[in-house]
Parts: C-alpha cells; sequence; structure tokens
C-alpha cells in the first residue's frame, strides 16, 4: 500500500499573508501582531515574508486596506442618504468585526487602493449630492468622528447583550441610594432595562441625526 501523499503547500503571497494578520489581530489584539508570530502562524520562516512584505509598517497598512475593503461604498444610482447610511452601517460592522483597525486607520501614511478607493466614494457621492468641497469635508469627518466614536464606545461595553444589562446596572448601582442620583435611575427603570432595549439601536438615532443636520445645511 502506497502511502498518502503529504498535501499540497499553500503558497505564500501577500493576500495570504494580510489576511492571516487580520486574523491574529482579530484573535489577540494589534499589540500581539509581530512578524516572527505572523511567520509561525503561516508555517514559515520570517525572512521568507520579506518576499511579499516590506516591513511591519506595510503590513499594518495592509491590513487597513482590506478592512477598507469590507465596507460597502456608496454607487453612483444612490440617493445621498442611502449612500451615506449604507456606507455608515457597514462600516461600523466592519470595525465591530476588527475593534483593532480604528487605533491605526488614522495613523497610516501609505493608503492602499481600497482605501482610496472608499474616500473618493463617499466624497464622491458628498459632491453629487451638491455639497461644496469643504462642505463634503465637514461631512465626511463628522460621520467618521461618529461611526468610530460609537463603535469605540459599542466594543467597550461592560455587557456582551441585552440580557446581561440588568445585572450590570444592578452591581453598579448597589452601593447607592436611587435617591443619590434620581435622573440616571429613572433613564435606567423607565428605559434601559425596558424589555428589547439594545444600546446599538442608538446608532441609527445618531446617524439621522446627522444625516438631518447635514441635508439642512447643504439645502441652506
Amino acid at each position: 500500500m502506497q502511502p498518502p501523499k503529504p498535501s499540497p503547500r499553500v503558497p505564500l503571497t501577500r493576500e495570504r499573508a494580510l489576511s492571516t494578520a487580520v486574523e491574529l489581530a482579530d484573535a489577540n489584539g494589534i499589540g500581539s501582531l509581530s512578524m516572527r508570530k505572523l511567520a509561525q502562524a503561516l508555517g514559515i520562516e520570517a525572512m521568507s515574508l520579506y518576499h511579499h512584505v516590506a516591513n511591519k509598517d506595510d503590513i499594518l497598512d495592509g491590513m487597513v486596506d482590506m478592512v477598507f475593503g469590507e465596507i460597502d461604498l456608496p454607487t453612483e444610482d444612490m440617493d445621498w442618504r442611502t449612500a451615506m447610511r449604507t456606507r455608515a452601517t457597514s462600516a461600523r460592522a466592519a470595525l465591530m468585526r476588527h475593534p483593532w483597525a480604528i487605533a491605526i486607520m488614522g495613523s497610516r501614511s501609505a493608503p492602499g487602493s481600497l482605501t482610496l478607493r472608499h474616500h473618493d466614494a463617499v466624497i464622491g457621492a458628498c459632491r453629487r449630492a451638491g455639497f461644496a468641497v469643504d462642505m463634503a469635508v465637514h461631512a465626511f469627518s463628522l460621520l467618521d468622528s461618529y461611526i468610530y466614536g460609537f463603535v469605540l464606545q459599542e466594543a467597550n461595553l461592560p455587557f456582551e447583550d441585552s440580557d446581561d444589562v440588568a445585572d450590570v446596572v444592578d452591581a453598579m448601582m448597589l452601593p447607592f441610594s436611587a435617591d443619590d442620583y434620581p435622573h440616571l435611575v429613572e433613564m435606567t427603570t423607565e428605559h434601559i432595562l425596558q424589555p428589547g432595549y439594545k444600546y446599538g439601536d442608538e446608532f441609527d438615532y445618531g446617524l439621522d441625526a446627522i444625516l438631518d443636520t447635514l441635508e439642512a445645511a447643504v439645502r441652506g
């Protein structure tokens, strides 16, 4: 009986190296990523990585580019509000999948093609809707600040889902009397602890408020 043939070795490519780097960062945080650990995960010697990536900065640039590539872009047939909502919702989902990304997105000085395509599409949607250049910049900055800030807050909540909220609230408020913080108690009991409440639902409310404001500013 012939011994089984070894499985063919998966060739190393830049895309495979970057995808593996993203997986490692998703699992262990961006601070845990190193050339050595990435090489180990790929089953190669660290020096072999340099045939496909220049250095760690090149890896980080590529990882950010991959995240931008996951975000749904506005299309020319979308009205502005639909385009911005689609992009914001998709960006939030991508950043929740890769919570490390926000910390390094602003620090990259060599953006990839997917990053540039993303920025160009968002600005283009604003310009087609009648935004002056400076107003398009304001809109882009405001929306990104809201999306990134919401994701950071959502990712750091002390509970996983709405089922855990009551336990967390009880633990927080246990040392205090309801008379100490009446407005906080009112908000918690009459809203947060009501059936069906999810903090994530606040995203749509805030997004609508921003879109309303921007539309009103453009209409003059």
